[in-house]
């Protein structure tokens, strides 16, 4: 255990005897003891959690930004149907484009903080799946939408499905993994943003090129094969994803019952906290004024200005260089996959190094290069490669900042709402987003690349500004500045304090 972590706490496990042990196991005795266990028991248990748990949220989340039209970080469908001949067929003319992307965001927004309470209070292992199959849903009946009006109410319903999907996979994840392991996890399941952006302009490419077929009345064809087919392969995975998904450490059904006790204490022991507490406002506070978390939410919010009119409109920016549709999509592709690999190596880096603020600090300005040339040059091929520019500068921010938040935010239920907050704020980026780039600014875009370089900037100085007030918070901590908080206090009352308890250390 490291400075960072609370006192250990003690559960109780008696010595193994003919006549107290258990089929189990878990009796050692007939006193309490400390639990303990080895690195080795650690890192077994870790990998099984990996290959179990990490995978099935990380597809979720995959199917979520393909079927979103739009959403966190998702090109594929309506930036893909875009090209494909949604404007088209919908007659969405002017700003109607725009505002089908901006009506999503208003209740996207708004469910996210209510939706992580609701979680922990269901559970995850019903929660998530049902959100995942609403948004199946919705995305597959946008194929029959006829008109600028009908898309409006699709993107809005759509964003009541959707708007608990990442947060609660982020406390889904918190929840089973110590806070120096917590980002790689998070990195690798909002990376299926990134793979979205691959795979989604592949697969939409490859959906659209389907024959008409259904109704006359109905006819399916192009833009609408996308949401059709994509919102159908969602629906059947959620349905399946019940039986596969854990509740929490201690009832992993893949782990042993020691393993079990020790999933469980290993987190117990560094948050100090009831792990299964229910949501009070007093927990809502905690997480709103947090100056982490504040800090962590407007980075949030300024990193997706950028990733999401990236994501957006990348295939229409490559269209406007004269590439045909199909190229544009295809040629979407690598800047996305660059942008994965590397979102997936700083997250592990950092992991490593126990540090977030430098890496958030300073890939914000692969991103100023990067819309410095899109703003400047007339290029073709600087301006491709600008785009890899931006990419790996700015998809590395959200699970970054996200994590960061999580990290610092003690107690469950603080964490819990900590995760719908920074992604709620974060989402207001989303709507900035869908205005940035407008048609009556193409082929360059001057202001989209202006504001998106701006954005960048800040969020350099937000991350710097964190990093600061952390070192500062937690050198006032060891020099028992804050140790006040806890005179005449019960323990109990002590464990109520959460990341305000002066044994607490911020990760920086």
């Amino acid at each position: 255990m490291d400075k960072s972590d609370f006192a250990a706490a003690r559960i109780e496990v008696r010595d193994p005897s003919p006549a107290s042990s258990d089929e189990k196991g878990v009796f050692h005795g007939s006193e309490p003891e400390l639990l303990t266990w080895t690195e080795e028991e650690e890192r077994r248990i870790r990998r099984k959690l990996d290959w179990r748990i990490v995978p099935l949220v990380t597809l979720l989340y995959l199917l979520c930004f393909l079927d979103r039209d739009a959403d966190i970080n998702n090109p594929a469908n309506v930036g893909n149907a875009r090209i494909q001949g949604m404007a088209k067929d919908l007659h969405l003319v002017g700003y109607r484009f725009n505002w089908a992307l901006t009506v999503f965001y208003f209740t996207y927004t708004a469910v996210e903080i209510p939706s992580n309470a609701v979680l922990k209070y269901v559970g995850p292992k019903l929660w998530i799946p049902f959100l995942v199959l609403s948004f199946g849903i919705v995305s597959m009946c946008t194929a029959f939408v006829q008109s600028f009006n009908g898309l409006c109410v699709a993107r809005a319903a759509l964003g009541l499905a959707e708007g608990g999907v990442m947060p609660g996979i982020a406390f889904f994840l918190s929840s089973f993994y110590r806070r120096g392991e917590l980002l790689f996890r998070v990195g690798i399941f909002v990376s299926a943003a990134s793979m979205a952006g691959a795979f989604g302009g592949l697969f939409a490419t490859g959906l659209a090129r389907i024959p008409r077929w259904g109704t006359d009345a109905t006819p399916i064809h192009t833009w609408r094969n996308i949401f059709f087919f994509e919102g159908l392969i969602t629906m059947a995975v959620a349905i399946a994803a019940p039986f596969l998904m854990q509740t929490k450490p201690e009832e992993c059904t893949f782990l042993t019952p020691r393993e079990q006790l020790i999933a469980a204490e290993r987190l117990a022991r560094e948050h100090r906290a009831k792990a299964h507490e229910v949501v009070k406002w007093k927990h809502v506070k905690m997480a709103v004024f947090n100056v982490n978390n504040i800090v962590c939410a407007f980075g949030f919010f300024f990193v997706n200005v950028t990733v999401q009119s990236f994501s957006l409109f990348l295939p229409s920016i490559l269209a406007d260089l004269g590439w045909t549709a199909t190229r544009a999509q295809l040629y979407s592709v690598p800047p996305y996959i660059v942008a994965c690999l590397i979102s997936i190596s700083i997250a592990f880096v950092s992991d490593r190094t126990k540090m977030r603020g430098i890496y958030l600090a300073t890939f914000p300005l692969l991103c100023v290069i990067g819309f410095t040339i899109l703003r400047v040059s007339n290029n073709e091929n600087l301006k491709y490669m600008a785009v890899f520019f931006s990419a790996a500068g700015a998809f590395p921010g959200g699970p970054g900042f996200l994590s960061w938040g999580l990290n610092n935010a003690a107690g469950p239920a603080v964490r819990a709402v900590s995760g719908g907050y920074i992604v709620a704020i974060g989402s207001f980026g989303a709507i900035v987003a869908t205005w940035t780039y407008l048609l009556s600014d193409a082929p360059r875009y001057p202001i989209g690349h202006t504001i998106n370089l701006v954005a960048q900037v800040i969020v350099a100085c937000l991350a710097t500004f964190g990093m600061f007030y952390i070192m500062r918070e937690n050198r006032l901590r060891a020099a028992g500045k804050r140790d006040h908080r806890i005179e005449g206090m019960s323990e109990e009352d002590q464990d109520e304090l959460g990341y305000l308890h002066p044994e607490f250390r911020y990760i920086q």
